[in-house]
């Protein structure tokens, strides 16, 4: 159905999504090896001290903004206001202020922020930073989370130890070694390990390689049976079961990636399905938990209505949430609201995290944004250079409006991850456009 460019205003009642119901041994961790001798902190290298300053400021004036939209209580007078919508023309960084490929977002506007990296390492290294500033200790996370670039389920699964209050972000490495950029990123980071994660400094998820002199937990595994080993873990280090579980395309990773963000923003284990087959390790890690709800990210032709229904067997409530494209189904997920699952974002007054549904890592690289910040869901893109419809009438379902004074507004950010070759610079304005707060009524 057409959807009506049109501003939303701020002051309209937001929508109410719809829901659709639908009928229907875990691999043991190494234990941790013996505490290496604490690591003496290296100076930050100047290219990461620059990316972290710069995204920090970044985050203030996100923050600033959408704390002075959210501050007005409707009593008293108002001060004059302008009646038109300043222009949120894109300006272009100085590349001399951090390099590229380290992830610094060489183009943002007024209402998105870039951060494209020349491989995944580099964008994961600079959400990272843009996370954890760590230019002192109140800013460093206790640990990190290291997933192999070679599986991007694990990638997608481990997003889940980003969520509170372990906060563990996570980064690139490599079965054969650890990339500059994240070799980078820790340094900068420094984490130390406290009581929430027992003392661990770095979560190395299947063949994700660690750098020495960090106290690493292996996490065995890959593929379906390395996300049923991290939901394991999840639970021994929380001390209890998750609220829900969801399940994703084994086969399909652009129907997977918005799991990452979610699983990051609500402590939501991330497990995965064949289209017509339940892996065992899915299905044990299930039967742990037979009470915790259960619900199926993907339409049909990715996890078919059999496999729900055999779901639905082990545990007491299962439910899909779909879309009939990669596009429509993260645009699903963000509406999506079942008591306290989902996103539920039908209104103004959020942050949102674009990506291209080709690059699965650049999901799990990116989930921090969504448990930080301005909080918020992954949607996708399908084309380099062409924004697809159902995300262009989503945004302006939630575009923002004032009607007399845009300093009492809602405002919305768009995070947008990859280069040039994944989102280019004239989609991101057309993002920057529909994100952009305007004047609704009266005069223009």
């Amino acid at each position: 159905m057409a959807v009506e460019e049109r501003p939303i205003n701020a002051d309209l009642p937001a929508s109410k999504p719809g829901e659709k119901p639908d009928g229907q041994a875990l691999p043991a961790t190494k234990a941790p090896a013996p505490r290496a001798a604490k690591r003496r902190r290296k100076p930050i290298p100047t290219a990461i001290k620059a990316i972290a300053g710069l995204f920090l400021l970044a985050f203030v004036f996100i923050v600033a903004a959408n704390l002075g939209g959210r501050g007005g209580d409707g009593g008293g007078s108002e001060a004059p206001a302008p009646v038109s919508e300043a222009p949120s023309t894109p300006a272009e960084t100085p590349a001399s202020q951090a390099p590229e490929e380290l992830g610094y977002p060489a183009f943002a506007t007024a209402n998105t922020t870039r951060v494209g990296g020349s491989d995944p390492a580099s964008t994961a290294a600079a959400v990272a930073l843009a996370t954890y500033p760590s230019t002192k200790s109140s800013q460093q996370p206790a640990a990190v989370t290291l997933v192999d670039a070679g599986d991007w389920r694990d990638a997608i699964a481990a997003s889940v130890l980003m969520a509170a209050p372990l906060g563990a972000p996570v980064l690139i490495s490599e079965a054969g070694g650890v990339p500059e950029a994240t070799a980078q990123a820790l340094d900068a980071l420094d984490p130390e390990g406290d009581k929430r994660t027992k003392g661990v400094q770095a979560f190395a998820i299947g063949a994700a390689s660690a750098p020495s002199g960090l106290d690493v937990k292996q996490v065995g595994g890959g593929g379906t049976a390395g996300a049923a080993a991290i939901s394991e873990l999840r639970d021994e280090l929380l001390g209890g079961a998750p609220q829900h579980f969801v399940i994703a395309p084994a086969a399909e990773p652009a129907f997977a990636m918005p799991a990452a963000a979610w699983a990051a923003r609500s402590g939501d284990p991330v497990l995965f399905a064949g289209e017509d087959k339940l892996p065992t390790a899915t299905a044990k890690a299930l039967a742990r938990h037979p009470k915790t709800p259960v619900y199926v990210l993907g339409p049909s032709s990715a996890i078919s209505s059999d496999v729900v229904r055999e779901i639905g067997k082990i545990v007491a409530r299962v439910r899909r949430v779909s879309g009939e494209d990669p596009v429509a189904n993260a645009i699903a997920f963000a509406r999506y609201a079942d008591g306290d699952f989902g996103w539920n974002i039908n209104d103004p007054g959020h942050g949102f995290v674009v990506a291209n549904s080709a690059e699965p890592l650049a999901a799990a690289a990116a989930s921090p944004l969504s448990a930080s910040g301005t909080w918020g869901p992954l949607l996708l893109t399908d084309s380099a250079d062409t924004l697809p419809a159902a995300l262009r009438g989503y945004l302006l379902d939630a575009k923002p409006g004032y009607t007399t004074d845009p300093t009492r507004a809602f405002y919305n950010h768009v995070w947008v991850i990859g280069d040039q070759e994944a989102i280019s610079m004239s989609e991101q304005a057309e993002i920057d456009e529909l994100a952009a707060l305007a004047k609704v009524g009266g005069e223009p």
